[in-house]
């Protein structure tokens, strides 16, 4: 497979790659768009034009409202839906629980938040996404942990805040393959990317040890920016890129990180870079989908 690379890079902002994009009279959902990258992406999207919803939980002015925990919210948003849709960013997202968390229907809550909550989005919104695209975003985490399908909300394993992050962006990039494998003959594509180090508030449950051992906090407490941190636009970059970039266009089923594509690699190796072999391997895809049409019923 020949790897998709484009012009930008990690110093790249979404308005980089939008430049000279024309997305009037296109139609963008972007969830958790109320901050951070999401918020970046929307500005960027708006700014070349596209009609941008933002689905957020607690929604103020130009936001629709959506908690992707609620399957019934999930539902209520894609029922009230009304015509076409180009693009879905699955942007929002919660890291790290420090205890297991339920969520209303007894999936852990990371992997019903991150997975399952975005699976039942663009299922509902399939009827309009006629040749639209969907971004799932993911995480370098995902080469820390496979899809555990044999117990995937820790009921019988000890819980670990990072094992149960990780699996659930390993569920993104998977779903982002499920879609690919199944939907392509409607001209729908989607694909998976990780933004970076950012400082957003997907943090908002690390202790300050944590911080500190990403080198994002100080010993007084306060909040710095190491070198290897991006801004929310450049983080962006690559979520515009994947919804709405000619560049892009018919492409599916693949893995992103810095606008460029990266190669599958084995966890464990020396090199940690790339998307882990688990996380592109389409029968773990077909058994993620199976286990997502269980949890909607």
């Amino acid at each position: 497979m020949t790897l998709i690379t484009t012009p930008f890079t990690a110093l790249s902002t979404a308005d980089d790659v939008l430049k000279g994009v024309d997305l009037t009279g296109k139609r963008v959902i972007v969830t958790g768009g109320g901050s951070g990258l999401g918020a970046a992406a929307a500005r960027a999207l708006a700014k070349a034009g596209a009609e941008v919803t933002i689905a957020v939980r607690k929604p103020s002015a130009g936001a629709l409202p959506l908690d992707l925990a609620d399957l019934d919210s999930v539902r209520r948003f894609t029922d009230a839906w009304d015509g076409p849709v180009d693009a879905v960013i699955a942007n929002a997202g919660i890291m790290a629980l420090p205890h297991r968390t339920p969520a209303p229907n007894g999936w852990e809550l990371q992997l019903a938040t991150n997975y399952l909550g975005h699976f039942a989005l663009i299922n509902g919104l399939r009827p309009h996404l006629q040749g639209g695209r969907v971004v799932m975003v993911s995480s370098g985490a995902q080469l820390r942990s496979p899809v555990d399908f044999d117990d995937p909300h820790f009921e019988r394993r000890p819980y670990d805040p990072w094992t149960a992050y990780a699996q659930s962006k390993t569920a993104d990039v998977l779903l982002a393959i499920g879609i690919g494998r199944r939907w392509a003959a409607d001209g729908i594509t989607a694909n998976a990317m990780s933004p970076g180090y950012i400082h957003t508030n997907l943090q908002r449950h690390l202790d300050d040890a944590t911080m500190r051992s990403f080198g994002a906090m100080d010993d007084d407490g306060n909040l710095v920016t190491p070198g290897h941190f991006k801004t929310p636009e450049q983080g962006a970059s690559t979520e515009v890129l994947l919804a709405a970039s000619p560049l892009l266009a018919g492409v599916t089923g693949r893995y992103f990180t810095d606008d460029n594509q990266e190669a599958p690699t084995v966890p464990g190796g020396s090199d940690q870079s790339g998307v882990a072999d688990w996380a592109v391997d389409p029968a773990a895809a077909d058994r993620l989908w199976d286990l997502g049409l269980t949890g909607l019923r």
